[in-house]
């Protein structure tokens, strides 16, 4: 009866823990930790610096990604999302609830084991994500916390240095126009959910041509402006890196298939967003 018992509470522990890991977005989580990771080691952080921004954004995104399916739960119950773990009841709202309070205490404490200049553009960059699960994820300005978040992750890596160097203005003008760009590729999936539940964000203003192109633009743009930003002419992988820009999205988005969620757009730019990186970890010390 005890063993039957252990295995009962081991089986609902496996099970909320997937629920967890489901819930938190974990394809563009492993994509922004990875691209901070890359980015640590492309500015030149010793293996400590590298795994305290790991550490740092991993729990940041946890956050973000908790705290966004708690809040839109009873909106994706209404449309039907078997995919979203808190939604069905595959998790409990209050270990979800939690964790994303435990998470994001572990985002501020990881962070402050940089400096405090570096400790604050984490915690910006996590408050501006936050503020678009709510309230403004349903305002003309939904772009805006994206933007602000992904321009704050490079300064976070940055400053996170010895002697907290200024981040280069180009490295967080790119960053910036790639969250742009992927939060406008990140709600085409959910155009028609989301209007079933009267989200009104600027993509869902402009529509699915116009949020298409708006995502391509500000991704070619992105780009441009890490091979450009650089001191000296661009490389030849700067140049492919543009080319990648254009020609990544545009085969993505035509392999969506009809009356399915076209989710091949944001995971395009998660893998823009990782060749950029590259690009700037094989262009040389950027600080």
């Amino acid at each position: 009866m005890a063993r039957l018992l252990g295995n009962s509470q081991t089986s609902v522990m496996s099970w909320t823990v997937l629920g967890l890991v489901r819930a938190s977005h974990p394809e563009p989580t492993a994509a922004v930790t990875t691209v901070a990771g890359l980015l640590a080691v492309g500015v030149g952080h010793p293996p400590g610096g590298i795994a305290a921004v790991t550490l740092t954004v991993a729990a940041s995104q946890f956050t973000v990604g908790w705290t966004n399916d708690l809040l839109d739960a009873d909106r994706d119950a209404t449309v039907g999302r078997t995919d979203k773990p808190v939604a069905t009841g595959a998790v409990g709202r209050r270990t979800v609830a939690v964790a994303a309070v435990l998470a994001g205490c572990g985002t501020v404490a990881m962070a402050l084991t940089t400096n405090p200049t570096a400790a604050l553009w984490a915690t910006i960059g996590l408050i501006s994500a936050l503020l678009y699960d709510w309230p403004l994820k349903s305002t003309p300005i939904s772009v805006l916390p994206y933007a602000v978040s992904f321009g704050a992750l490079p300064a976070f890596v940055v400053l996170a240095l010895p002697g907290a160097p200024a981040p280069p203005v180009w490295l967080v003008a790119a960053a910036a126009l790639l969250g742009a760009g992927a939060h406008f590729a990140n709600v085409l999936p959910d155009l028609a959910d989301d209007a079933r539940t009267g989200v009104r964000g600027l993509p869902h203003r402009l529509g699915s041509a116009g949020s298409r192109a708006a995502a391509f633009g500000l991704l070619i743009a992105a780009t441009v402006t890490l091979a450009l930003g650089p001191p000296g002419p661009p490389s030849g992988v700067g140049l492919a890196a543009v080319a990648a820009a254009v020609i990544v999205p545009a085969v993505a988005w035509c392999t969506d298939r009809a009356g399915a969620r076209p989710v091949a757009a944001f995971r395009a730019v998660m893998l823009v967003a990782l060749i950029d990186v590259v690009l700037l970890v094989t262009s040389g010390r950027l600080v």
